[in-house]
């Protein structure tokens, strides 16, 4: 778990309990209470996948000034990284913060204005335990994901060049075509030294189906059924924005908007797809 990967992400509401009642159902996650990052009254809630012990993300109740779904990348200095952002063009909402000793974070929009966040491990004696213990836990997730966890990242983009020159400055992505996409302008992301890409970039500059046009990022979330958890999601007010579609190698995937605007993917894995 290196400065520069994904490794965590954060909704952004107003009404928190929209949010779990939305997914929690949909995916099957648990919700607990985080009071150390509870500040100013705001209420923090992390987000635990079906049968894990530690969290993979949290839900922030109330400072983003409106409803954002980003995801959040580990630094080793926040304080440089905004700075080194910013001077790449990005655009700081928030600047370096303490929340305590439990981490440092910041966040910014990228220049096609897409909300991620910065954060650093914490310095607390206290909390090492369980930082040690939620990156272990994180490491064999990224080997072994199951259902309901974040497993993919997805970057869009309406200006392909832009956008890989950025990441790749930024965080030290490499950026290559995926074979296997069945010839759709998709691009796997890998993390600084990864051998294997943790994301993706669907460049969307020659779209012309529903979706064109589209700049984010977005959480992926592994199901066993994407066509089943699609339909489910729709009955509780999703909407659709492409899929359910099945790449030549098998993968399924879907990209919705929840009931409150937040983009996220849902996909199965061609090993997962073959044995069912």
């Amino acid at each position: 778990m290196s400065p520069g990967q994904v490794v965590w992400f954060e909704f952004g509401t107003t009404d928190p309990d929209a949010a779990t009642g939305f997914y929690g159902p949909l995916l099957g996650w648990s919700f607990e209470a985080d009071p150390d990052s509870s500040v100013d009254g705001r209420a923090y809630t992390r987000i635990l996948a079906p049968g894990a012990p530690w969290p993979m993300g949290a839900i922030q109740q109330g400072d983003t000034g409106g409803e954002t779904l980003n995801l959040s990348v580990l630094s080793a200095d926040v304080h440089a990284d905004v700075d080194k952002l910013a001077a790449l063009g990005a655009q700081i909402v928030v600047p370096a913060t303490a929340v305590g000793e439990v981490t440092v974070f910041a966040r910014l929009k990228d220049p096609r204005g897409n909300v991620l966040s910065l954060f650093s491990r914490g310095e607390s004696a206290q909390l090492a335990e369980r930082a040690q213990a939620t990156e272990e836990h994180m490491q064999q997730a990224v080997a072994a994901p199951q259902p309901g966890a974040m497993a993919w990242f997805e970057i869009g983009t309406t200006d392909l060049q832009a956008t890989t020159d950025f990441y790749a400055t930024a965080f030290g992505w490499r950026i290559e075509k995926d074979e296997t996409a069945g010839g759709k302008p998709y691009f796997n992301i890998f993390g600084p030294s990864a051998e294997w890409p943790s994301g993706g970039l669907w460049d969307h500059s020659g779209d012309s189906a529903e979706g064109a046009g589209a700049d984010y990022m977005m959480p992926c979330f592994l199901v066993p059924d994407v066509a089943a958890t699609t339909t489910a999601a729709q009955q509780a007010g999703a909407r659709v924005e492409y899929g359910p579609e099945t790449n030549p190698d098998g993968l399924v995937f879907s990209r919705l908007l929840d009931p409150r605007g937040n983009r996220f993917g849902l996909f199965s894995s061609p090993a997962r797809n073959a044995d069912a």
